[in-house]
């Protein structure tokens, strides 16, 4: 049976909807939320794709979040400064034999480098992060674990069902994650799929360090990532004032440092 123009019209502006809401869907889930075939997204992402009002990834697609998203070296250069005093305030809770989590983000990078200066033996640390991966990989005495996925570029990090799939086979001791926004009812970042991967590595982590600079508390972004809980230390360079207005919400004691 034919469909009219005027529901094929109306169903891609559904999906570029979603794809604006979301940032990044798989093929298979926009089907699910859409209840249309396969063949029938790939075709509606196409002609979104040749309007130029996505791009596509293979298996899913991104709108021009990746394009206009800051790239990892313009936001390396951004508050270095309250980078360094958080990542100071980092390592001290990573112990040699830990198994740990390293987030994308130039603040953990910043943590990365210090691991690095000060000389923390041995580890295992598990990160979705080219440049963190790529700094630590010849350091001795520790063991680096890249997830796969699909590659963001402006971002450096590995996403989609195979990180997730790698990011959740491991037990971590510590997890450094980074965030854009966190207000009184929890955590917030930029990007679905990022989001998941760090939902996925959150599950397994003994303990979360959300490392958060002062510009990103009291806001929020397009993705909650989880409620304050017990597990979540929130480390920040904000003055305590700042922080303070963080807790009347805090579920189960979460730590803010």
């Amino acid at each position: 049976m034919r469909v009219s123009i005027d529901i094929v019209h109306a169903r891609r502006e559904r999906l570029a909807q979603l794809l604006r809401e979301n940032r990044y869907l798989e093929v298979r889930e926009l089907c699910a939320r859409l209840q249309i075939s396969e063949a029938t997204v790939r075709r509606d992402l196409a002609a979104l794709a040749g309007a130029n009002r996505i791009t596509r990834t293979r298996g899913g697609a991104l709108v021009d979040f990746n394009l206009r998203f800051p790239s990892f070296q313009q936001r390396q250069s951004r508050a270095a400064g309250a980078k360094r005093l958080i990542a100071e305030q980092a390592v001290t809770h990573i112990k040699p034999g830990m198994t740990v989590y390293l987030d994308a983000g130039t603040t953990i990078y910043a943590v990365a480098q210090l691991l690095l200066e000060r000389g923390i033996r041995p580890l295992t640390v598990v990160t979705a992060s080219l440049p963190v991966a790529d700094l630590l990989a010849d350091a001795a005495g520790v063991k680096v674990i890249l997830s796969g996925g699909e590659f963001l570029r402006r971002q450096s990090v590995l996403v989609g069902r195979t990180a997730r799939k790698i990011l959740g086979g491991f037990d971590y001791d510590l997890a450094a994650m980074s965030v854009e926004g966190a207000d009184r009812d929890g955590l917030w970042n930029t990007q679905a799929e990022i989001v998941r991967a760090q939902q996925a590595v959150m599950r397994r982590a003994r303990r979360v360090l959300v490392c958060a600079d002062h510009t990103k508390l009291g806001k929020t972004a397009p993705v909650f990532l989880a409620g304050w809980s017990a597990r979540l230390t929130l480390v920040s360079d904000a003055p305590a004032a700042w922080l303070e207005q963080l807790r009347p919400r805090r579920r189960q004691g979460a730590k803010i440092l």
